[in-house]
């Protein structure tokens, strides 16, 4: 007992004991706040169907009853150290700003949050005018919680803020620019939460996953992520696939390079082998018919010479065959662009172009469609008469030396080698092993 009543005597004539004393207790009533109020409201939180009792959980708007215990305190126990009470008080009233401003901050935090739920958020996204609203809210706690700490009314920091005008814009120029980009990217509905875009410059080919004030968050497809600065968007160019998406159709622009020394006119053999072809019957038949007309007309003599008047080539028929087989392709689009065309030669072979528009625009259908495409023309070609042109491989140098060692090194009727070509000796008219072609 005693002890206590020294301890008591020391705390009256000791006021520096006593402000150490009331920042201790004003400590233990955070901890005591935060294990009670708190705690108890995240479980009810957890318990409760609302889900707008989640949102406050999840940000954090329940834990401002923890600071606001620490104010209490403070603000009921500064008159126990009167030679401190004006500074604790002037200090509690910056800290019930800064409670008020971490208030507002949250419940914004919640409405966003709650607003990205529906599905107009994707449409029209409100993040980026939300954090103008709360650099406003953190620029007023800051001029009203100097005004209170210095005892000033808050008109006298508003009017030194016009000769600080050319240094905070330099300061805010960044938030400035993304703030206008911000609002042509909702107003012009440029880019939306889910789209597809791309911005080489950037690095960046995916879907666009965020849409805030200072930065746009992409998730490329190899599910990197890119942050691209808000303002870059009104400086440099980007490519938006939504459009792709709303038409419904995919492109497919690809082409096979066919070897050139393979076109030819066709034959008798080739045109009665082709006839037979469902979906040339009816093309080969009127044009037929058409170039027997065109000849007849111009007294032209087909027989003197392959030259002589119209005639059908294996590649202009392929051609046509590849348009036909899309045109009865149920996954192409008939209403969109639908053509094979050819395009300049080059040193590698002939570019035969498939130009169309899959119907399902999602990535794994279209490669599929693209792909069985692709996988039908390369294996027809041969039955055009037509060579793919393909790089020489290794596989292809063994075949041509083992034929040619065949061409060399087999002997003639009287049991000798024929003589090569440095020899005087003429292999035209051999053939490799199994009628095996080397061309």
């Amino acid at each position: 007992m005693d002890y206590f009543n020294t301890l008591y005597h020391h705390l009256l004539e000791n006021e520096l004991l006593r402000l150490l004393v009331l920042l201790f207790v004003s400590l233990l009533s955070y901890f005591l706040a935060y294990k009670t109020v708190v705690k108890t409201a995240h479980r009810l939180s957890k318990r409760s169907a609302n889900p707008w009792d989640d949102l406050l959980s999840q940000h954090k708007v329940y834990n401002v009853a923890a600071y606001a215990a620490v104010l209490l305190v403070l603000h009921f126990g500064a008159h126990f150290v009167p030679r401190f009470e004006g500074v604790i008080n002037r200090l509690v009233d910056v800290g019930w700003t800064a409670v008020a401003v971490l208030l507002i901050d949250r419940l914004l935090s919640v409405g966003v949050t709650a607003y990205e739920r529906h599905p107009i958020s994707r449409e029209h996204p409100i993040k980026g005018y939300v954090q103008i609203v709360k650099l406003f809210v953190y620029a007023a706690g800051i001029i009203i919680g100097l005004s209170s700490l210095f005892n000033r009314s808050p008109w006298v920091f508003l009017s030194g803020l016009g000769a600080l005008s050319a240094v905070l814009l330099l300061i805010f120029r960044h938030t400035l620019l993304s703030f206008v980009a911000s609002f042509q990217i909702v107003s012009q509905d440029l880019f939306r939460i889910g789209d597809w875009i791309e911005m080489p410059k950037f690095g960046a080919d995916g879907e666009v996953i965020d849409i805030a004030l200072h930065t746009v968050k992409v998730q490329n497809w190899d599910k990197t992520i890119v942050v691209i600065p808000t303002y870059k968007f009104l400086e440099e160019s980007f490519k938006n696939w939504r459009g792709m998406e709303l038409a419904g159709g995919r492109r497919i622009k690809r082409a096979i390079l066919v070897d050139q020394a393979t076109v030819k006119l066709l034959d008798e053999e080739l045109l009665g082998r082709l006839k037979k072809v469902h979906l040339l019957r009816d093309y080969l038949k009127n044009k037929l018919e058409e170039i027997e007309a065109y000849n007849q007309a111009h007294g032209i003599d087909t027989t003197a010479s392959p030259l002589n008047g119209r005639r059908l080539t294996n590649l202009g028929t392929f051609r046509i065959y590849i348009e036909e087989y899309l045109r009865h392709h149920p996954k192409i689009r008939k209403d969109m662009t639908l053509m094979v065309r050819q395009l300049a030669p080059t040193p590698q072979g002939l570019p035969l172009e498939v130009y169309c528009f899959v119907a399902d625009t999602r990535w794994i259908p279209y490669e599929r469609v693209q792909a069985d495409i692709f996988d039908h023309i390369l294996s027809t070609a041969g039955e055009f008469d037509l060579r793919v042109y393909q790089m020489p491989t290794g596989n292809d140098l063994k075949e041509g030396l083992r034929a040619l060692a065949f061409n060399v090194l087999q002997p003639d009727k009287g049991g000798n080698p024929h003589k090569g070509a440095c020899e005087g000796g003429s292999s035209a008219s051999r053939t490799p092993p199994e009628g095996r072609d080397i061309r």
